[in-house]
């Protein structure tokens, strides 16, 4: 399954770690959370070494459909109903901030990035769209109401923030990558403290920031409650249509679309990891209906950690780890927060207060309805009857027929046909 961003591109290659190493700070995760905070921590001047169980990008980073936009979906008017309009400007600065970071560094780096205007769209709920208005209002935002896109069905209405952008997220993060102390198929089998044991050494760290999509350390954080992850599916489509911006429905299991070059990029089929979904079938029934003379170029697939709140956790992986760091649960929106995890972080391990870090800590109030949810599927799939067991925390695994994979629907990891890990938290196969 080739993603479009893997076309005729020359990826860097980095050498497998095969001795003990000592460092002040360890990176675990070669994603572009992982690679961005690498890339800030040298600005820096602080000895680091990130670590990649098998090639950078080659996760989530490598499915996503690159847009760039602090605007995510209606979340203004749900901030400002449950957390007031102090901590719902907080985000907007955050995120806003990320944007303008990688329309900074996209201007020497060549990842065709060009600006677009971005739209939530209601295809039902005009009111859902006035209350984020009236919100954006609120936090200080001016950003525009239509009814008029150029999409092939009726809407209720759209909120525009525009001037946001797109990119072909491999070639910017490959330039960035390419003098950066990375060490490639080092795989982290064991944290003791901030050591990290790998198959052929062990690394000694004065501190660690755990980047590999959803936190893999059980036993700080409570990550296997507060994160589940969300499948969503691409297809890359010649001969359809030119849409002009980016367009993302309000409702998750809604449809985006984006063009690049002359594709249109059509998202959607999402699903709770391990649950039934609409899946490839959905998006080609949709476009054979309203794109009939299209070409489906390339599809692929991208997996979201999802937090209780809306909001990413971003900081000390626990209040009795104080050397450890994560990112996760961006809930979508990977770029931008990617982004502004990295200038967090890297803020945070060199000592440097950052006016956003309350918002976004990981040990935040947890306590919301989605806990509840994410409790009873943990509960139910331990007690479902299963050929085969997930690893991670020993959940039921149900087979995915659409990907031939196992899935597990308590946490999102996913394993191949013949037992392989794909997706974490799991860090490791199926027992033969």
């Amino acid at each position: 399954m080739e993603t479009l961003w893997d076309k005729n591109i020359q990826r860097p290659e980095f050498k497998s770690l095969q001795t003990d190493i000592k460092t002040d700070v360890l990176i675990i995760g070669g994603g572009i959370a992982g690679i961005l905070t690498a890339y800030f921590l040298q600005e820096k001047g602080v000895p680091y070494v990130l670590v990649e169980k098998e090639r950078i990008c080659s996760g989530t980073t490598g499915g996503t459909t690159a847009k760039l936009t602090f605007q995510h979906g209606l979340i203004y008017s749900r901030l400002l109903r449950e957390k007031g309009a102090e901590k719902a400007g907080l985000y907007l600065r955050a995120n806003r901030m990320a944007f303008e970071k990688y329309a900074a560094l996209c201007r020497d780096i060549d990842c065709d990035f060009q600006f677009r205007d971005n739209y939530v769209y209601s295809r039902s709920d005009r009111r859902k769209l006035e209350a984020e208005m009236d919100a954006l209002s609120r936090i200080g935002l001016k950003a525009r109401f239509t009814e008029n896109v150029p999409l092939p069905f009726e809407i209720a209405g759209a909120v525009c923030f525009p001037e946001q952008a797109q990119f072909h997220p491999l070639k910017f993060l490959y330039s960035i990558a390419k003098d950066l102390n990375i060490y490639e198929h080092t795989f982290v089998r064991e944290m003791i403290g901030t050591t990290a044991v790998t198959d052929h050494g062990k690394i000694h760290a004065d501190k660690v920031i755990v980047t590999t999509h959803f936190p893999f350390i059980n036993k700080h954080g409570s990550y296997f409650v507060k994160l589940y992850q969300h499948r969503s599916y691409v297809l890359a489509l010649a001969n359809a249509q030119e849409v002009g911006g980016m367009y993302v429905d309000e409702c998750r299991k809604g449809l985006s679309f984006r063009n690049y070059g002359d594709l249109l990029l059509l998202g959607g089929g999402a699903h709770r990891t391990g649950k039934n979904g609409g899946g490839w079938n959905e998006l080609r029934e949709f476009a054979a209906l309203h794109y009939p003379g299209a070409e489906e170029r390339y599809f692929w697939a991208a997996q979201d950690c999802m937090s209780i709140d809306g909001v990413p956790y971003i900081g000390r992986y626990s209040e009795n780890s104080p050397e450890m760091y994560t990112a996760s649960g961006f809930n979508k929106w990977g770029m931008t927060g990617a982004m502004l995890s990295a200038m967090l972080l890297s803020d945070m391990v060199c000592g440097v207060r950052n006016d956003h870090a309350e918002l976004f800590s990981p040990s935040r109030n947890f306590l919301k309805p989605q806990l509840l949810v994410n409790g009873f599927e943990a509960a139910k799939n331990l007690l479902t009857p299963s050929e085969k067991r997930c690893p991670h925390l020993g959940c039921a695994l149900k087979w995915n027929p659409a990907e031939h994979s196992w899935d597990c629907a308590c946490h999102g990891s996913r394993f191949s046909e013949s037992g392989e890990v794909l997706d974490n938290p799991a860090n490791g196969d199926l027992k033969k």
